[in-house]
């Protein structure tokens, strides 16, 4: 099996890249670490940890997302819920709601769920995110739980992955491998680099 070492970066979209940046950088305090842009196309990076990154695109004619209570079930097309965005202590999670109330985006209160405690808002582009605390001794990568009335066989099966269940894949030999050039690599031209 792959090994993963958490969410590079989750990429939304915004209308209005300014108004973002102010809530993500100045509002939240997590540093833009790159921006990639030309004329009708933007694509910024922002620093949640030493891991993850949240990143938004900006192009003409995005409207904010239609407002929808994180959490509650929809009917029709539709992809993505809520980010979640843990907080390194309960004195973090609180200063988040602070931070928010006095901006005058509308956070929940405090919502205790057991493992974590959590604040619920919305950022300008409507999109819908979670400030989470880690309860401590609660934390369910260490002590997996189903508590589902009626979960599947396949959820039955415990928190595992199961192998045998797809094809293994071919992994291209090494000398056979190709990467091809994308959008981006322009950020690691320091002649580029508008902050220097």
């Amino acid at each position: 099996m792959p090994r993963y070492a958490g969410i590079n970066h989750l990429a939304m979209a915004t209308g209005d890249m300014d108004a973002t940046i102010r809530f993500w950088r100045d509002l939240l305090g997590m540093r833009l670490v790159a921006g990639l842009g030309r004329p009708g196309y933007r694509h910024y990076f922002f620093e949640i940890s030493g891991s993850d990154m949240i990143a938004f695109f900006e192009w003409p004619g995005v409207e904010p997302a239609r407002m929808k209570d994180h959490g509650f079930p929809v009917r029709g097309p539709f992809g993505f819920d809520h980010v979640s965005i843990g907080v390194l202590g309960q004195e973090d999670l609180w200063q988040v709601k602070g931070r928010l109330e006095a901006a005058g985006f509308e956070p929940s209160e405090v919502v205790d769920h057991g493992f974590i405690h959590s604040v619920y808002a919305f950022d300008p582009n409507n999109v819908p995110i979670e400030f989470s605390w880690a309860v401590p001794g609660a934390d369910l990568r260490e002590h997996p739980a189903m508590v589902d009335q009626a979960p599947s066989s396949v959820t039955l099966e415990g928190p595992e992955p199961k192998s045998g269940q797809w094809p293994e894949g071919v992994i291209e030999p090494e000398a056979e491998r190709a990467v091809y050039p994308g959008e981006g690599r322009e950020v690691l031209d320091p002649g580029r680099n508008k902050w220097k």
